[in-house]
């Protein structure tokens, strides 16, 4: 089957691989329909190289049952679904304490077992959720990124009628605006630097929009705010400079949820680190989309609201491409050579 393998820093290839085969009974094969690229796989690809030379690679996906195990109940050939791409151990005590989320041994498909960015790819029966008919293969896809905001979402506190900013609008962050607004928000503020993606961000929900190289994005929030802040504030960028800059948006007693990775130090200045201890803010760290019981209700609430329309990620995707072009569009998205939000992957498209 055709499939992409990362094998070092930038070396992304196009490459044949062996279809996957059922070997234990719970195992299911799944035709892959629509496959995206996930901001981590940016950092791995341009930074930091594979965990196994080789690797099929990629995580996020949706696609139609092919293989059935002998023993899964519930699945048949022809289902539509989208994978969870996690694995966790069971054992440790984060698990034992069904908090799968901080699994010792957590790992996901395209790292430690072949991915999603092939034709085919194998999972367990209980990493798979179906998905309606009204919702597309491409939509269902985004169902892993989704569910890593509902995650961050829900180690908040979080009430109707609470502003929330959100920092940095990729992908990640455009989910974060649309589930704002479903936890309840009465505004939210859209921050970033690139006028392209603040456009989207429009698009998808946000009430005010702040392009923080014209100002410093606390100076203009507080403008909107009354000198106050937000309630919850969403660092979503994964840079370095936003990981800091981000204490500064909440009110006093509020909080900031870190759904980025900045992959490099963070180095924050005296005036941002101050925020946390002269406003008596909450920050919380957050990890992955799953929790118990698995893969979590993250994933049933974010299906749900996609069947409603009122998770629209169509505006995010940018485009729609064959396997084959996989390595050169990982080196045009790292080169910034074009406008580039979502890529999704349709490995039956010429």
């Amino acid at each position: 089957m055709k499939s992409l393998k990362l094998y070092g820093v930038q070396d992304i290839r196009f490459e044949e691989a062996d279809k996957p085969v059922l070997e234990k009974e719970d195992d299911v094969i799944i035709k892959v329909k629509a496959v995206g690229i996930c901001g981590s796989d940016i950092s791995r690809y341009s930074k930091l190289g594979p965990y196994v030379e080789g690797m099929i690679f990629g995580h996020e996906f949706a696609g139609e049952v092919a293989e059935v195990g002998s023993g899964v109940k519930g699945i048949k050939v022809g289902d539509r679904v989208a994978g969870c791409p996690t694995f966790y151990c069971g054992k440790c005590e984060s698990c034992k304490k069904g908090e799968l989320s901080r699994c010792e041994k957590l790992t996901v498909i395209g790292a430690r077992h072949p991915g999603s960015f092939a034709e085919f790819v194998k999972l367990p029966a209980k990493n798979l959720v179906a998905i309606p008919d009204n919702v597309e293969y491409g939509t269902a896809s985004m169902i892993e990124p989704s569910a890593v905001v509902v995650h961050g979402f829900n180690r908040t506190t979080m009430q109707p009628g609470d502003e929330v900013a959100v920092m940095g609008c990729g992908n990640i962050g455009l989910l974060a605006i649309q589930w704002a607004k479903i936890f309840g928000a009465k505004k939210v503020y859209a921050i970033d630097i690139d006028e392209k993606k603040l456009e989207i961000a429009k698009e998808v929900g946000a009430d005010v929009l702040i392009n923080s190289l014209e100002k410093p994005a606390h100076e203009q929030l507080l403008e909107h705010t009354n000198g106050q802040g937000v309630d919850v504030a969403i660092e979503s960028a994964g840079s370095p400079i936003t990981s800091a800059q981000v204490f500064a948006l909440p009110k006093k007693g509020g909080e900031v949820v870190f759904m980025g990775i900045p992959y490099g130090d963070v180095n924050v200045e005296r005036f941002y680190f101050e925020k946390i201890v002269r406003n008596e803010l909450t920050v919380l760290g957050s990890w992955n989309a799953i929790s118990a019981p698995f893969p979590g209700k993250e994933w049933s609430t974010t299906v749900h609201y996609m069947s409603t329309g009122q998770i629209n990620v169509k505006p995010m995707i940018t485009h729609r491409l064959n396997l084959h072009e996989g390595p050169e569009t990982f080196t045009k998205i790292i080169n910034r050579d074009g406008f580039y939000g979502k890529v999704l992957f349709h490995p039956e498209l010429d």
